[in-house]
């Protein structure tokens, strides 16, 4: 006797989403295929509110730990600043998703956070050489230091995002069904962290400085 288990998968305009699994019963020498349900998944409301939730509290305590570290690293102002983009750039990638129809998931939470660590990375190579400007040029006026420091790293973040690129667009295009949600939101991503750690982050600190004065770092 041969077994093998079918899943079927329905909607049918409930806002429950339906997981059928049958099982054929019968041997070979049988004309008629019989059917056995073995099991009905159920996805409801309640499990969908419980994921959305799990994903906003992810996504919550990823921009505190960014913060955290940061403020460690450099300084309380450089950590917020570099959350802002973080922000900034989930916030982007949701609108692109919202505007595209797409589905908003587990795997698009994960594609979030990825990014989030993607452009953190670039921020942070960002705000370290506005440091090592700062110590040597202290006189200089902040806006036109974090201008310098910008371009002086501009050729390396242009060419690790385009790296990633590359590598992304076969995904997205060659990926499947499976992967190309998750591409999108990557790519999307990449692109967004790209600008912002240069057009969202930096001015954020340069205004803010300029605001509120003191000094920008301990030493």
């Amino acid at each position: 006797m041969e077994k093998a288990e079918i899943n079927l998968k329905s909607n049918c305009g409930s806002p429950k989403g339906r997981q059928t699994r049958f099982r054929p019963c019968s041997d070979r020498s049988s004309r008629t295929i019989p059917f056995e349900v073995v099991s009905i998944e159920e996805i409801g409301p309640v499990i969908g509110k419980a994921l959305q939730r799990d994903a906003l509290v992810a996504i919550t305590v990823s921009i505190i730990a960014i913060i955290f570290y940061i403020a460690l690293r450099f300084e309380f102002k450089f950590g917020v600043a570099a959350a802002i983009a973080t922000i900034h750039d989930v916030l982007a990638v949701l609108g692109i998703f919202y505007i595209l129809h797409k589905e908003i998931n587990l795997l698009i939470v994960t594609a979030l956070l990825t990014l989030a660590g993607y452009s953190l990375t670039d921020t942070v190579v960002v705000f370290d050489r506005i440091r090592e400007n700062m110590k040597r040029s202290k006189r200089e006026p902040l806006a036109k230091l974090v201008n310098n420091s910008i371009n002086e790293v501009l050729s390396r973040t242009i060419i690790t995002s385009l790296t990633v690129v590359l590598v992304l667009i076969p995904l997205v295009l060659f990926g499947g069904d499976v992967l190309h949600n998750f591409s999108i939101a990557l790519l999307m991503g990449v692109i967004v962290g790209t600008y912002s750690s240069v057009f969202v982050a930096s001015p954020i600190l340069v205004v803010w400085q300029a605001k509120s004065g003191g000094r920008l770092i301990s030493k």
